[in-house]
């Protein structure tokens, strides 16, 4: 009988210790995150890629590949094989003939950080954790919340004063322990840390559990799946904690191995950041293998607003890795790009996701990007989620029976 899960233990990529993964683990005794290993041999005997693509367009069609021995235990409201999509109109104006976008915002909690919540909470859920804890930038909390509400997992989570209001109304209406601080994530990340060392609850901190970035890593699945099982020549990813661009890197490699995709061919991996918080921009222009704490970061893309990313050598290498790079864009410039998103292509996004158009501009434009490459955006959430990104001028108020005029 097959196994629904092959994974084989936990390795930290610093130092290389290993671990169980059947236990409660949180980070290597070297301070480092943990990645989930699986034995590739016996996926690679007993799933082949044609048979993953005839099954249910759920994340969880890769589960050979998941952490979750047990079906039972696997949570899920239908996530993944979100849209993947062709901008015509818009690649035309950028100069770049294959442009795509990768739309996390079409799925349930209405951001990619769905994924990470799904995997991460299934796993939880067959260790036996009942109580979780996390700090969050808004998307990440509301989407545990809710996963924890279907597997009966209490969920304490700790947001930023002025995290997207939505965002704190997932948590709420989900029936989560809601806590704001004035402050920023970091902040928020002391809180949850005294927390789990005080009471033991389990840390769901980004990096901090090995299992959300399985769940992040199924875009790349996705992504080389919908591309016909063909790598893209360019990946731009909005980074933050950068779990999606580790999970990506995670999974290119994986499929390398598998043989599923051509060995040595990588998608070139973009870090994209906003000016107001760039810390792996700043590390990536010197060459360095981790970034700084990024001091008074701010941005209206909120979910990248994180000034020190405990997975920040693992972003830098994906990026070193794959000859890509990392840049930072205005907050004039992402907010345009939303805009011309929207107006050019009818999607709606978020101004993380904008800003990975707005840097497959820049790109294009240095001549980083060619004309003829392939180009993939992601856009990891819905656009009506951050409301105030959009100021609505020059509208006309009628009055009742007044006739309306348009131009031609």
């Amino acid at each position: 009988m097959k196994d629904f899960s092959y994974i084989s233990h936990l390795e930290c990529p610093k130092c290389g210790e290993t671990y169980e993964e059947n236990k409660v683990q949180q980070l290597c005794k070297c301070g480092s995150p943990l990645l989930a290993r699986y034995d590739l041999e016996k996926v690679k005997a007993n799933v082949t890629k044609e048979e993953i693509s005839k099954r249910r367009n759920s994340l969880w069609r890769y589960h050979e590949l998941l952490p979750v021995h047990s079906k039972e235990n696997v949570v899920t409201l239908g996530e993944g094989m979100t849209p993947f999509e062709k901008f015509h109109r818009l690649g035309a104006k950028y100069g770049i003939n294959n442009l795509y976008i990768k739309d996390e915002g079409i799925i349930p909690t209405g951001s990619f950080k769905t994924r990470g919540a799904s995997v991460g909470i299934s796993k939880a859920k067959e260790l036996g954790v009942k109580q979780l804890a996390m700090p969050t930038n808004g998307n990440a909390g509301a989407a545990w919340a809710l996963y924890a509400s279907k597997a009966n997992i209490k969920a304490t989570i700790v947001m930023p004063l002025d995290a997207p209001q939505i965002t704190r109304k997932e948590v709420f209406v989900a029936g989560g322990d809601l806590h704001l601080i004035n402050g920023l994530i970091s902040d928020a990340g002391k809180v949850v840390a005294s927390l789990v060392q005080n009471q033991g609850v389990y840390d769901a901190s980004t990096l901090k559990e090995p299992y959300r970035i399985e769940g992040k890593k199924t875009m790349g699945y996705e992504i080389v799946e919908q591309f016909g099982w063909k790598v893209p020549d360019v990946i731009l990813y909005p980074t933050g904690g950068g779990v999606g661009i580790i999970g990506i890197y995670k999974a290119i490699l994986e499929m390398q191995e598998l043989g599923w995709i051509e060995k040595g061919k990588f998608p070139r991996l973009v870090a994209v950041q906003a000016e107001g918080c760039a810390p792996i921009v700043d590390a990536w222009k010197k060459g360095e293998k981790e970034s700084k704490f990024f001091e008074n970061s701010t941005t209206c893309a909120f979910g990248i607003n994180v000034p020190k990313a405990l997975g920040d050598f693992l972003v830098l290498e994906g990026v070193y890795a794959t000859e890509g790079c990392a840049i930072a864009i205005s907050e004039e410039d992402l907010l345009a790009a939303q805009k011309q998103v929207a107006s050019l292509e009818g999607n709606f996004i978020c101004p993380e996701g904008a800003a990975t158009f707005a840097a497959a501009r820049i790109l294009r434009e240095q001549g980083w990007i060619k004309e003829d490459e392939h180009v993939v955006c992601l856009n990891t959430g819905l656009g009506l989620k951050y409301p105030e990104t959009v100021e609505i001028e020059g509208v006309q108020t009628l009055q009742p029976g007044q006739e309306l005029y348009v131009k031609n």
